[in-house]
């Protein structure tokens, strides 16, 4: 029988053993100089430190290894979730979502490109060093950290000027802080809000009542970035479907600049429509693109705090995305991923990762001046 075999028990003195393979025996030895010519360093970086689609990580936080390693898109984890209303463990969604997209690469089916290695130099940050113990530090924290990675100068500054950042999240309360860094290096921007909640509730309303502290949290931020003047009266929430707390609420959420693209739109009018209609109400202003993972429907992102049956698929959401293409995107989140209440197949952050791909897959299409 032509297998091989191995026996353990070397047949000399020497530090060799031997392999039979189709009746031949071979000795290896383990001093073989051959050894050395054996490569060990290729892709070792990536073996152990997981990074966002096997991209180079670089401290982006050191001002001495982000001068000698310019970038034009930066990876940012957030990993915070003390702002919930529902279920916690999205502290864990950075780690989850790098785990889910070690299968990126390649060119897209497509498309024909490959984003992660264009015309941009795309790198991981890592996470931001964010305190679970006080919200208020941990958004000092997380503002800083926005503020530093998108202040350093670019890799091709002939093509942009200001460096752009997909943010991992996280519970969706970070969101205020890549809307406040945008705004300071874009001006307003419309937010292009995917989500199954509308986001934009009053602290009065929603964590204000109780206190201060509890006014900033994952169902207030965009009526913060509202008031923060941070946004402009042209965004949109997409997917939209969750319970409303009072009828009031929609009110508020028109005030804060926002419309509704509803979960169930896409049976009365078709993918196409949602996408023109995106298009339509930010025009050709700057914008920018947050996924809650909870648009899907629990069946395609079950790893998340706050689920509502009947949303969409991963396929129609990746398409809705990908349809955005010639907006002019200055930054991008994928949140409130959860993974200890994913599936063993580990369907959200393999989703999540995806997701996140087609956001930089924008970035890349459409570089944006300052």
């Amino acid at each position: 029988m032509g297998g091989v075999v191995a026996h353990g028990t070397p047949h000399s003195s020497s530090s060799s053993f031997w392999v039979s393979s189709n009746n031949r025996q071979h000795p290896i030895s383990l001093n073989d100089p051959s050894v050395d010519d054996v490569d060990i360093l290729t892709g070792s970086q990536f073996h152990g430190l997981k990074t966002f689609g096997s991209l180079p990580y670089v401290n982006c936080f050191s001002d001495e290894e982000a001068a000698s390693k310019k970038y034009d898109i930066a990876v940012l984890g957030a990993p915070f979730d003390t702002a919930v209303t529902g279920r916690p463990g999205a502290r864990y969604g950075p780690t989850g979502i790098r785990v889910g997209s070690q299968r990126l690469g390649g060119f897209d089916f497509y498309t024909d490109e490959d984003a992660l290695h264009d015309w941009a130099t795309i790198v991981d940050c890592g996470d931001a060093t964010l305190t679970w113990l006080d919200n208020t530090v941990a958004f000092k924290q997380l503002d800083k950290a926005h503020r530093v990675i998108s202040g350093r100068p670019t890799a091709n500054d002939t093509v942009a000027a200001v460096p752009r950042i997909l943010m991992l999240g996280g519970d969706h309360s970070t969101t205020l802080s890549a809307l406040r860094s945008t705004f300071r290096r874009w001006g307003q921007v419309s937010v292009i809000h995917f989500d199954s909640h509308i986001d934009t509730w009053n602290p009065d309303v929603l964590g204000g009542g109780i206190s201060d502290y509890a006014a900033i949290n994952h169902g207030t931020f965009l009526h913060i970035a509202h008031e923060e003047g941070l946004i402009r009266n042209t965004s949109v929430h997409v997917g939209t479907r969750g319970p409303i707390i009072k009828r009031s609420d929609r009110a508020n959420d028109k005030r804060c600049g926002f419309t509704a693209i509803t979960a169930r739109d896409i049976d009365k009018h078709g993918i196409d429509w949602i996408i023109s209609t995106i298009k339509a109400r930010v025009g050709d202003s700057r914008v920018y693109i947050s996924v809650d993972i909870d648009v899907l429907d629990p069946a395609f992102a079950p790893g998340t705090g706050t689920s509502e049956p009947g949303g969409w698929s991963t396929r129609e959401l990746l398409t809705i995305i990908d349809g955005l293409r010639g907006l002019s995107v200055v930054g991008a989140d994928v949140v409130e991923v959860s993974p200890a209440y994913d599936n063993n197949g580990e369907t959200t952050v393999l989703a999540a990762a995806q997701i996140g791909l087609s956001l930089v897959s924008l970035m890349v299409a459409k570089p944006v001046s300052d």
